[in-house]
């Protein structure tokens, strides 16, 4: 059985080109960056630095300013614990939105009390002056996804960035979903720290990033993990060459091709989603039709009075939320955020659309979807 792959916001096919860079580092370069006595290890830390460098182009920061990590998870708790480890910073308040990624959340948890949590619209948007309303005097932090991983709404980052600068606020954006995707400048934007991730751009799995403001006189990022000293002592560890030379890479092409692939992704994306709601209007779109990145696809089936129809189309990889918290058996907090019941909760799917996909692909998913809903009616 041939299976089609429409599960992109979850994780993505590694790019050829990506692979095809790769491979060397794995087999033929494999020394250690830090070694510095001899020509391998030359070579190796050449290799990082070229790709912290095409990692930096894409965001508008300095090359320095990337700290490589395992993935956003880890960047999101190098961003916040790092930063809540420091003692000035202890009693502070912070603000965040009720959709953000469980790797913010999660993290917030512990010190619930002292965090302020803003509700979206029923478009899944943060209120710029919700988030205003909530600033006090003991505001230090403020941390907001870019973009959602479930329904694919873009946030109002610059004017967040803005009234940050205002009021002297560090702001941290967890940007995993929106990178390629949409364009990010964080000097633009005013963003502090940025999370980043490589197999959400068709890079490798592993292999993330922050961005770190070298203005370090605003504040200071506490380690996780120690020993070592390595990536200006903010992360310890033998740097993953061949992941890092991975990621970079993915970086690169979505240089030249963001665009390109947007715009083709757009035009598939808004051919599956007219198909099913011109067949069942009813369908529910979950999340801003505008403020929203291309390919990402979230619906609920209202009319299935709580029946999923994921189990109905083995053919097809889609997902009914972030791939993170697919165990649960609890309804999406993102989905009860913007107002759905627990009942369209449970009918949702989300469908994400990428680089390899092709139009015979999006054909057969119209297909497939439609008649899975049939025979649940």
């Amino acid at each position: 059985m041939n299976k089609i792959y429409l599960d992109n916001n979850s994780t993505t096919q590694i790019d050829p080109k990506v692979l095809k860079e790769m491979i060397p580092y794995f087999s033929e370069k494999y020394g250690n960056p830090s070694s510095q006595s001899h020509a391998f290890g030359w070579e190796a830390n050449a290799a990082i630095d070229i790709a912290r460098e095409k990692i930096s182009k894409l965001i508008n920061s300095k090359p320095n300013e990337i700290i490589f990590t395992s993935g956003a998870t880890e960047s999101n708790n190098l961003a916040i614990n790092g930063l809540l480890k420091n003692q000035k910073y202890k009693n502070s308040n912070i603000i965040t939105s009720t959709i953000e990624h469980k790797a913010v959340l999660d993290v917030l948890q512990p010190i619930k009390n002292q965090v302020t949590f803003i509700a979206p619209n029923k478009d899944g948007i943060i209120n710029i002056k919700d988030i205003e309303q909530s600033i006090n005097e003991q505001t230090i932090l403020i941390s907001i996804m870019h973009a959602n991983n479930e329904i694919g709404t873009i946030q109002p980052i610059k004017q967040i960035g803005n009234l940050c600068k205002k009021h002297n606020i560090i702001f941290h954006v967890d940007a995993a979903q929106s990178l390629g995707k949409s364009d990010i400048d964080v000097i633009d934007m005013n963003i502090d720290l940025l999370s980043i991730s490589a197999h959400k751009i068709y890079g490798p799995k592993g292999i993330g990033a922050l961005y770190i403001n070298d203005k370090k006189e605003k504040f200071n990022i506490h380690p996780l993990i120690v020993g070592g000293g390595q990536e200006n002592n903010y992360r310890s560890g033998t740097l993953a060459t061949p992941l890092i030379v991975g990621f970079g890479k993915a970086c690169d092409i979505l240089l030249n091709q963001m665009n390109s692939d947007n715009k083709r992704i757009l035009k598939l994306t808004s051919k599956l989603k007219s198909e099913i709601i011109s067949k069942y209007p009813s369908t529910v779109i979950n999340g801003s039709m505008e403020d929203r990145i291309p390919g990402n696809i979230n619906l609920s089936f209202p009319f299935l009075n709580g029946l999923s129809i994921l189990r109905s189309m083995p053919r097809i990889a889609i997902s009914s939320g972030s791939a993170c918290s697919s165990s649960s058996p609890k309804p999406s907090h993102v989905l009860t955020q913007i107002g759905r019941s627990k009942l369209e909760a449970n009918t949702s799917i989300r469908i994400g659309i990428g680089r390899f996909n092709k139009e015979e692909d999006i054909d057969i998913a119209i297909r497939t979807i439609l008649n899975a809903i049939e025979k649940k009616i």
